[in-house]
């Protein structure tokens, strides 16, 4: 089954469409939450460590939440392969920054693969654990299950922090739709109710440029599995590869592909820059009908 918009975009039917996130109601089946971005790395991805001091990554979330983020996802760890951090250096990241997002009104979550990180995390107050490695450890499961946080589950091959080099798929959208919903099965196995799990299909995330536009291609069928779909597409290779364009030149780059997400069902826009990101998703949701405009004034009698 699927819902036809106002805009008649067919968008597939949701499981459980309206999720409560830390207070907040979402019913994603008219509704895009923007997830803003904080490393607590000194060599994350994009911004390379400015949001690693302490009072630079809760500044950083404060000003996301200010500038319109449904949503602050908070890492002390890269995805990329590198050596092991040290469990308590992580929980020592990403606990202040917790801490010191608790009663800004935004959906904060924790995006870790250690369960004894996730475990600190939601006592701290996330609401969300954001596992990039698709629950690699089982242990993963059972702590979100013995609480009442949200898990989102993302497709990666590699083992925690480990090289994957050229990555090879017959159907990468196929198998990337079967693999999160094996492990979305192991989740609700460990104890995860279906209403407490979000997806993701993990671009670039051992995958090529051509494997995530793919992906972004037929992102419908990654929807059609029927729980909220995650799209984490910003400043990503894919995107700097297609464009020839470095970090700091891909944010329309990034928009244009969340966009695309967004009518192919994608309910979460994982995104750095906040503001032009949220100006977009408010835009489409008009657009799709899901929202009425701020106002109206233009050729109104």
């Amino acid at each position: 089954m699927s819902a036809v918009t106002a805009s008649g975009i067919v968008l597939p039917d949701l499981i459980h469409p309206q999720r409560t996130l830390g207070g907040r109601v979402f019913d994603f089946s008219c509704e895009v939450a923007v997830m803003a971005i904080i490393n607590r790395t000194p060599d994350s991805f994009y911004d390379r460590g400015a949001t690693f001091a302490l009072d630079a990554a809760v500044a950083s979330a404060r000003q996301a939440v200010a500038d319109g983020a449904d949503w602050v996802d908070i890492g002390g760890a890269k995805f990329a392969p590198g050596p092991a951090i040290p469990i308590n250096e992580e929980i020592d990241r990403v606990i202040p920054v917790i801490e010191g997002l608790r009663g800004s009104g935004a959906v904060i979550s924790v995006d870790t693969f250690h369960a004894e990180v996730a475990r600190a995390g939601i006592a701290a107050g996330a609401h969300v654990v954001n596992d990039t490695t698709g629950v690699h450890d089982p242990a993963m499961a059972e702590v979100v299950a013995d609480s009442n946080a949200t898990l989102v589950i993302t497709h990666s091959l590699a083992k925690p922090r480990m090289p994957y080099p050229a990555p090879r798929y017959d159907d990468v959208v196929a198998e990337v739709a079967a693999f999160l919903r094996q492990r979305v099965d192991l989740a609700v196995a460990h104890g995860v109710p279906l209403e407490r799990i979000v997806i993701d299909p993990g671009h670039d995330l051992n995958k090529n440029t051509l494997h995530s536009l793919e992906l972004t291609r037929r992102l419908g069928e990654i929807a059609a599995i029927g729980l909220p779909v995650l799209a984490a597409v910003s400043n990503k290779d894919f995107i700097g590869e297609t464009l020839d364009r470095e970090r700091s030149e891909r944010v329309d780059g990034s928009i244009a592909a969340a966009v695309v997400c967004i009518l192919q069902g994608a309910r979460i826009v994982r995104m750095h820059n906040v503001r032009a990101a949220v100006d977009a998703v408010r835009m489409t949701e008009t657009i799709l009908g899901f929202r009425a405009p701020a106002y109206l004034r233009h050729n109104m009698a």
